[in-house]
């Protein structure tokens, strides 16, 4: 069974920076990449960013420049460093197990709880 906890969110004044970390545990064998989404109340969840296993990286134009993911398959963890955060991040941000191909994200079934970030001005 395929388990994926995130932590790390909260409460961050505008400018400021948290670290989100995904651990999951089992195997995907469908699975190559993992991507970070988030979703706003009223809006649709969104991709914000993803990396494939083999180091290629995603990012939704709105956090180019601000969010960093990274991987560690030694401890099966991915981690989204969130720098210079806006009021507009404020979501539920959720983990999730997906394949990458061609350049294109494709998420699978396999989500984590979700971990709140809220960013006031």
């Amino acid at each position: 069974q395929v388990q994926l906890v995130e932590s790390g969110g909260g409460l961050v004044q505008a400018g400021g920076s948290l670290r989100l970390s995904c651990s999951a545990s089992g195997s995907i064998s469908s699975s190559n990449a993992m991507g970070w989404y988030r979703q706003a109340p009223g809006k649709q969840r969104e991709l914000v960013a993803a990396i494939a296993s083999y180091g290629s990286t995603d990012y939704a134009d709105s956090v180019k420049g601000r969010f960093a993911i990274s991987m560690d398959n030694a401890k099966n963890t991915v981690y989204l460093q969130m720098n210079s955060l806006k009021p507009e991040d404020t979501a539920v941000y959720y983990c999730n197990a997906g394949s990458r191909f061609r350049g294109i994200y494709y998420p699978l079934s396999y989500w984590g709880q979700g971990t709140q970030v809220t960013v006031s001005s």
